[in-house]
C-alpha cells in the first residue's frame, strides 16, 4: 500500500539522468514525429522533459508505476508550453493516464509559462497506471513543451469490493465468431522457418557466399537460437577449395563449386536417435568424366557416430539425388556434411528434412495446430508483405530465387510459398486469409494475385497456377489489403491523403478480377482509421487494428491490458458509426489482424520471446471482451502462432505449447458461441457464453491475484441440471512457463465439479472454464 500524499512517480523532477534520458521514464510515439530531449532547464532543480514537433505529432514521455486499487489518486504537474498549436483533433501539453477514459488534465496551448495542471481519479481495479507526459493526445500538436515536477498522490482509498459474478443467461448477445480465433503466421524470426516448415539447413540455396571466414552468426550469438547473417556452411580441406561461379547458377545470384577432395558442412542441427531423416541434393560436374560424392550426417565426436551415403553417377546435367539417415544419438549439435571424394562439383541446393514431415511441414508442430484448430491463418505479413513479391514463391521451389528479407534480418529462401500456404491451411483445416502489398506493390500486381488464387484455369494467371499443380482455384475470400501501412517504418509508407487514392485503386482492381472478395482496410484506431472509413468504406468489407501490450507492474494490471485495448479499439469504432454520416447502413467490423503481449528477451530467435503463467490469463480475458464486444469484431489473429511471440514454441527437436496456446485452445473448443449478460465485482473477469444449441452454458473466469477466491455466483435465465464440466490453467507462480525440451510446468486440467451452481471457488493466478448442461 502507498502512502496518503507519497508522489509514487520516479524521478518526478527529471534531475536524474540514465544515459541520454531520465531514470525512470521512457519516450514513446503513436503518431507522427518529434523530438525528444532531457531538458538542461527545469522549473525546480536543473532539468525537465521536453517534447517537440515541427509538423505534428502524438508523443509522450511516460512512466509505468503500481497504485493500489480502489483508491483515489492525484496527477498533477508544471508545463510550459513554446507555440504548441492542436492539429487534426489534438489538444495540445497535458498530463493523462494512459487507457483511462476521461482522466486528463486540461491541455496547454500556444506559448505560456510554467502552469499548473492537475486532476484526481479512481483506480477501480486498477494495480498500475502509465502516466504521460503527453504531446497531442486523441490527435496532434506541433510546437514545443516541457513538463516538470509531475506527481501522482494518493489522496483516498476504499475498501475494494467482494468478488462476485451475475450471470442472465437470458439477455444473449450477437453471436462471436469463431473468427477471433484466428492465427497470423509471417517470414520472419523461426515461425515458418524453423518452426512449421520442416527444413532443418540454414540457407539451403547457398544465398551468402561460402567463404574460408566461417562466422554465420550475426546477432543473438550468446542465444540458443542465434541468427544467421552470413553462410552456415563451413569449408571443409582447403580454404580455396571452394568457388561461388556466377556463370549459369542453379537458384539465385551464384552456385557453389567444391574441388575435388573438399566438402561444406553445416552445424548446428537437431536430431533424435532412432528418428529417420530425408533430403536430396542437386549435383553436377563440369567435366565429362562422372563424379562421386559422399553425404555425412554426424551425431557426433567419434567414428561411429556418422552414416554416410555414398553418390555416384554425378554428369554434366544437374540431377537431384536423394538420401536417407537413422540417427543414432540425441543432439542439437548434429552436423551435415558434402564432400566432393572424385572430381569438382556444382551443388544447386540441398534439403534435409525428419522423414515423418508432412508435405513438408514439421510433424510436431502440426500436430499442435491442429489442437490449436484455428479456423482461419493469415499470412505474409505483417511487415514482410510491403517488401514481398508473391511470383517468387510460385513454381519449382528448388529454382525460387532467395532473398534478403525485405522487413526482418535473414534470408527469405521462398520455400513456403502461395502453394505450401494453401497446403498448410488444408492440412491444419483452416480457412486461408492472404494479405497483398500495398507497400512497394501495385494495384496490378494485387489483381494478378487474385486472378491466381481464384481465377479459371483459362485465364493468364489461373493457367500459371494450373501448370504449377493446382488446375482448381483456391477460392480465396478474405483479403487484407496491405499492413500498417500508417507507420514510417513500412516500406511504402505514405500519407493518409495519398493512401486512401491506393487503398480504393487497388480494391477496385482486385474486385475487377473477383467481385465476390472479403477486403480488410489496413486500419490504426485515430485519425487514419477515421480517414479510411470516411473516404474508403465502399472499398472494404472490415477494417484491420493491431496492438500488443508489454510487461506491467501487478499481475491484475498485466492481465487486464489485453481487455483494455480490445475494448479501447471498439469504443472507437462506436465513436466513428456515430460521428461518420457515410457509414450508416454500413456493418464495417473490427478484423484485429494482430493482438498479443510482446516483451522480454528472444528466447526462441527473433522476436521469439518466452510467455507466462499471468499472460495466459490475459489473454483469456482478450477472449472475454471479443466476447463482450462481438456485435463489432469481425475475426482477431493472435500474433504469431509459432516461436515469433508466438502461441506454439519449438526446439530444434520438440514443439509444445506455450501459456497462451493452452487458453487458445481451451476456449476454441470448449468456450460458447453466444454471450450472454455477464456482471461482475472485484478483481475477476468473466464472462459466460451459450453454445450455438443452447444445450450448455459456459462460464470463464480470470483470477488475477495470488488468493484462492470462493466467488458467489448468480445465474438467471437457464435452467440447468447441475452437472457439467470444470477445466482450469492455474498455478501459484505467475511466471511459470513451457519449454519444449522440458515436462511442461503449465498444463490444462480437468478438474471436478462439486455441482454447485450459487458459487465457485477458483485458485489462486487462474483460467477456469466451466461448462455447464442445460435443460
Amino acid at each position: 500500500m502507498s502512502a496518503w500524499g507519497q508522489n509514487v512517480l520516479p524521478n518526478p523532477s527529471f534531475e536524474d539522468a540514465q544515459g541520454n534520458r531520465p531514470r525512470g521514464w521512457r519516450a514513446e510515439t503513436w503518431a507522427g514525429q518529434a523530438t525528444f530531449r532531457h531538458a538542461q532547464v527545469g522549473r525546480t532543480g536543473n532539468r525537465s522533459v521536453e517534447i517537440a514537433s515541427e509538423n505534428g505529432a502524438d508523443v509522450a514521455w511516460t512512466a509505468t508505476v503500481a497504485v493500489d486499487p480502489f483508491a483515489r489518486y492525484r496527477l498533477s504537474g508544471w508545463i510550459k508550453t513554446e507555440n504548441v498549436e492542436p492539429r487534426q483533433g489534438g489538444r495540445g501539453a497535458l498530463l493523462n493516464i494512459h487507457g483511462m477514459a476521461g482522466v486528463a488534465t486540461r491541455a496547454v496551448t500556444g506559448t505560456t509559462d510554467w502552469t499548473l495542471v492537475e486532476t484526481e481519479f479512481d483506480t477501480d481495479d486498477q494495480t498500475s497506471v502509465q502516466v504521460n507526459c503527453l504531446f497531442g493526445g486523441w490527435g496532434q500538436a506541433r510546437g514545443r513543451a516541457w513538463f516538470d515536477d509531475v506527481a501522482l498522490e494518493k489522496i483516498a482509498q476504499r475498501e475494494p469490493p467482494a468478488p462476485r459474478i451475475q450471470v442472465n443467461a437470458a439477455e444473449v448477445g450477437a453471436p462471436l465468431s469463431p473468427l477471433v480465433y484466428g492465427q497470423f503466421i509471417e517470414h520472419l524470426g523461426r515461425c515458418i522457418y524453423g518452426g512449421i516448415w520442416a527444413e532443418m539447413l540454414e540457407d539451403r540455396k547457398f544465398y551468402y557466399p561460402i567463404t574460408s571466414n566461417y562466422a554465420p552468426y550475426t546477432s543473438l550469438r550468446n542465444t540458443r537460437y542465434p541468427v544467421v547473417g552470413a553462410s552456415p556452411w563451413e569449408i571443409v580441406g582447403r580454404p580455396d577449395g571452394v568457388v561461388m561461379t556466377t556463370n549459369a547458377p542453379f537458384v539465385g545470384r551464384h552456385t557453389p563449386r567444391l574441388q575435388e577432395g573438399v566438402g561444406i558442412r553445416q552445424h548446428d542441427l537437431g536430431v533424435t536417435a532412432g528418428r529417420e531423416y530425408v533430403g536430396y541434393v542437386w549435383l553436377k560436374a563440369p567435366e565429362s568424366r562422372s563424379a562421386r560424392a559422399r553425404v555425412t550426417l554426424r551425431w557426433g565426436a567419434s567414428s561411429d557416430e556418422a552414416a554416410s551415403v555414398e553418390i555416384k553417377g554425378i554428369g554434366r546435367q544437374y540431377k537431384r539425388f536423394p538420401f536417407r539417415f537413422r540417427a543414432g544419438g540425441t543432439t542439437d549439435r548434429a552436423s551435415l556434411e558434402l564432400r566432393a571424394e572424385q572430381g569438382d562439383l556444382y551443388v544447386g541446393t540441398i534439403s534435409l528434412m525428419p522423414a515423418d514431415n508432412v508435405q513438408g511441414m514439421r510433424a510436431d508442430t502440426l500436430a499442435l495446430l491442429r489442437q490449436l484448430a484455428a479456423p482461419i491463418y493469415r499470412w505474409p505479413g505483417g511487415n514482410f508483405v510491403s517488401g514481398y513479391d508473391w511470383r517468387d514463391g510460385i513454381g519449382d521451389r528448388d529454382r525460387r530465387p532467395p532473398r534478403t528479407n525485405p522487413a526482418w534480418t535473414g534470408v527469405e529462401h521462398n520455400d513456403f510459398g502461395l502453394h505450401e500456404f494453401i497446403t498448410f491451411c488444408r492440412l491444419v483445416g483452416a480457412e486461408p486469409l492472404v494479405t497483398v502489398n500495398t507497400g512497394f506493390g501495385d494495384a496490378h500486381s494485387a489483381a494478378a494475385l487474385v486472378e491466381y488464387c481464384n481465377g479459371a484455369a483459362n485465364t493468364y494467371w489461373g493457367a500459371k497456377r494450373a501448370r504449377n499443380g493446382s488446375p482448381r482455384p483456391f477460392g480465396i475470400r478474405y483479403w487484407c489489403v496491405g499492413n500498417e501501412m500508417w507507420g514510417p517504418w513500412q516500406l511504402g509508407y505514405m500519407s493518409l491523403d495519398h493512401y486512401v487514392l491506393k487503398q480504393n485503386w487497388v480494391v477496385d482492381k482486385m474486385r475487377e478480377v473477383d467481385p465476390t472478395i472479403f477486403c480488410i482496410a489496413s486500419g490504426n484506431a485515430g485519425p487514419w482509421s477515421r480517414g479510411l472509413l470516411e473516404r474508403c468504406s465502399d472499398h472494404m468489407e472490415a477494417i484491420a487494428e493491431h496492438f500488443y501490450c508489454q510487461e506491467r507492474p501487478g499481475l491484475a494490471a498485466h492481465v487486464r491490458q489485453i481487455p483494455d485495448n480490445i475494448r479501447s479499439k471498439a469504443e472507437f469504432h462506436r465513436r466513428m458509426r456515430a460521428e461518420l454520416p457515410n457509414l450508416k447502413g454500413k456493418d464495417i467490423r473490427i478484423a484485429m489482424t494482430e493482438w498479443n503481449y510482446w516483451y522480454g528477451p528472444h528466447v526462441f530467435g527473433e522476436l521469439g520471446t518466452r510467455y507466462f503463467l499471468k499472460d495466459a490469463l490475459g489473454i483469456a480475458a482478450g477472449l472475454h471482451e471479443y466476447a463482450r464486444q462481438s456485435d463489432l469484431i469481425h475475426s482477431a489473429f493472435y500474433a504469431q502462432t509459432v516461436n515469433v511471440i508466438g502461441a506454439i514454441k519449438t526446439s530444434r527437436r520438440n514443439a509444445a505449447f506455450e501459456t497462451t496456446g493452452l487458453v487458445l485452445a481451451l476456449y476454441r473448443h470448449h468456450f460458447g458461441e453466444l454471450p450472454v449478460k455477464t456482471q461482475t465485482e472485484g478483481l475477476l473477469d468473466a464472462q459466460a457464453a451459450w453454445t450455438l444449441d443452447r444445450r450448455k452454458l459456459t462460464l470463464g473466469i480470470v483470477n488475477p491475484t495470488l488468493e484462492a477466491r470462493t466467488i458467489p455466483l448468480q445465474i438467471q435465465g437457464a435452467r440447468l441440471k447441475g452437472t457439467g464440466t470444470r477445466w482450469q490453467i492455474a498455478g501459484t507462480d505467475p511466471q511459470a512457463y513451457n519449454d519444449p525440451d522440458e515436462p511442461p510446468r503449465v498444463r490444462v486440467e480437468q478438474v471436478p465439479w462439486d455441482g454447485a451452481l450459487d458459487r465457485v471457488t477458483v485458485p489462486p493466478c487462474s483460467v477456469t472454464l466451466l461448462v455447464l448442461d442445460a435443460e
